[in-house]
């Protein structure tokens, strides 16, 4: 089976062993862990995305087997014009493939971990930037400083008279 995920409505899209179309529905968030946990086990197929891990979470632990696949790896598979449908279809012909790559499972502390390294990188990249910023209101006010978020505001010679005339 292959799900297309999105906010609010996912597209699944089933075959049998001899690849004989036998579901193609749209649910929506609410109906689809009931949906799911009704169905025997079977091998499950997502897009990776921001939602993934936490169906993959659910689905495995109704006893499913679940994988994840990058979006350039399902890409190929996309026989028409990019909709639900045809997304959900690709995913399903790709998680099926023998060779196909996977995306492994994180678990919550993983991604938990994970959220915490992009929020210090954000911000020291705002840092520097507004160091940046500063650096340079303070070159075009003929003054220097030392580059990087070492500097402080000694080493701003012209900084007063600038923030007094703003």
């Amino acid at each position: 089976m292959g799900i297309d995920l999105a906010k609010q409505s996912f597209q699944l899209h089933g075959v049998d062993k001899e690849g004989n179309v036998v579901l193609k529905k749209k649910i929506n968030r609410k109906k689809l862990s009931a949906f799911i946990a009704n169905l025997p086990a079977c091998l499950i197929g997502l897009e990776a995305c921001g939602g993934a891990h936490h169906w993959v979470r659910t689905f495995v632990g109704m006893g499913h087997t679940v994988r994840m696949i990058a979006p350039q790896f399902v890409k190929p598979y996309v026989k028409s014009n990019k909709n639900d449908a045809v997304d959900a279809e690709a995913i399903c012909e790709a998680v099926q493939r023998p060779n196909m790559r996977f995306v492994p499972v994180k678990n919550i502390e993983q991604q938990d971990i994970q959220s915490l390294h992009r929020i210090r990188s954000q911000l020291v990249a705002r840092c520097t930037a507004q160091a940046n910023q500063i650096r340079g209101c303070c070159w075009n006010m003929a003054s220097s400083s030392r580059k990087g978020s070492a500097m402080s505001g000694r080493n701003y010679r012209g900084s007063s008279r600038m923030l007094r005339m703003a």
